[in-house]
């Protein structure tokens, strides 16, 4: 059941407003528009063929950052709902977080921040602000989606303030691209962000715990009598098996997967509720200066949550046939990156600088940026029309 609207839920009509002013829509309010321009970009259609942890051809029903983001939105609006916040803002925040991902997922990451090792690294919470607001060009006014300034909070400041407000460097451990965009536009960077965007980063946390199992036990890598190593997960599969005795694996299976996210929402939902009545917000900017983050799971369940972060660690990020092909595909990465910079010339003209030569970590960041939007499938056909040997990430 919904609960009714808090006031310490974002509104709408009280939103700090874009970057470049246009009218209102006739239909739509802010963040329902903003959600609807994510779900319209081209970077949000890339993410059908970016891997989250298989890369894309290992088999239709593996997940993909695509899939992972339509699941962590569900979540998250579950939890919006049940908590009284706005679910618009809610669901943009978790379609949009990803979308700064390169292809093969954290693989590609570690690639590309190597290559940009010298000019600042690479973020892919900077990656995502870059799209929104300069690297989308579907617009005539503006580059990018010109997304609200709540949106754009949410996407830099989800997991928690970037600056520490007594730290006098705290300027300069900034993400490049988080820091540029700030002195154009502050997002605050010292506090924490709505309860919306607090909301979407736990649903990422639930979401991948859950379907990372679903596709470590489809693909083989573990067992369900493996995960009884995790107490949380031993008692959820004694109670499926004494509810459904002698059922097949891959129904227990898909049992224990939907038990897992009910105790982990209920667990949010409750402490959330609890710090909510102790710290008694009257509105978003009493929770942007709260002191800690109030969307959290309850101490023993956060306990939990982490031995399932730590066994997925263990039996599926670093089995063996997972860091092969996610060491192949960092290779794969680091050449065209390489390349890129050493022959521009085959950069699409759209990618090329327009006035010719500039600084040499401009270009780098042109070339980053080109290739963090690739899929892993164009990185792929990318490298064997230019190189005579492309490794095969099975």
């Amino acid at each position: 059941m919904a609960a009714p609207r808090q006031a310490y839920a974002c509104d709408p009509a009280r939103s700090r407003g874009r970057q470049f002013e246009e009218p209102p829509s006739a239909t739509r309010n802010a963040f329902r528009r903003d959600c609807d321009r994510v779900i319209h970009s081209t970077a949000f259609r890339r993410l059908k063929h970016k891997t989250q942890v298989f890369v894309f051809h290992e088999g239709d029903h593996y997940r993909t950052r695509l899939t992972h983001s339509l699941e962590v939105a569900q979540i998250a609006r579950a939890l919006s709902r049940q908590l009284g916040l706005d679910e618009d803002l809610t669901e943009t925040l978790a379609l949009a977080h990803d979308l700064g991902h390169p292809p093969f997922g954290h693989a590609g990451e570690r690639a590309l921040d190597r290559c940009l090792k010298e000019y600042g690294g690479f973020d892919h919470n900077a990656q995502a602000l870059r799209v929104v607001t300069a690297l989308e060009h579907r617009y005539p006014n503006f580059d990018g989606l010109n997304l609200t300034w709540e949106t754009l909070e949410g996407i830099v400041k989800h997991n928690g303030p970037l600056l520490d407000r007594h730290d006098p460097d705290a300027d300069s451990k900034l993400p490049v691209g988080i820091a540029e965009f700030n002195r154009v536009w502050d997002l605050e960077l010292g506090t924490f962000a709505s309860l919306e965007a607090q909301v979407a980063a736990v649903a990422d946390d639930i979401a991948y715990d859950a379907h990372d199992m679903d596709d470590g036990l489809r693909a083989g890598l573990f067992t369900i009598a493996d995960l009884e190593a995790v107490p949380l997960l031993a008692a959820l599969i004694a109670q499926t098996a004494a509810r459904y005795p002698g059922l097949a694996a891959p129904r227990f299976g898909a049992e224990l997967i939907r038990e897992l996210i009910s105790c982990l929402i209920g667990s949010v939902v409750a402490e959330t509720r609890r710090r909510l009545a102790v710290a008694r917000p009257a509105g978003v900017d009493d929770v942007r200066r709260h002191d800690g983050a109030l969307v959290a799971f309850s101490a023993d369940i956060a306990a939990e949550e982490a031995s399932i972060k730590a066994f997925l660690k263990q039996h599926m990020y670093r089995h063996p046939r997972v860091a092969r092909v996610m060491r192949d595909a960092e290779g794969v990465v680091g050449d065209l990156f390489a390349h890129y910079r050493t022959v521009p010339a085959d950069l699409p003209a759209e990618w090329l600088p327009a006035a010719g030569d500039e600084p040499e970590g401009d270009f780098a960041r042109r070339v980053c940026n080109y290739i963090a939007g690739m899929t892993d499938r164009y990185a792929l056909t990318e490298h064997r029309r230019i190189f005579d040997s492309t490794p095969d990430l099975r």
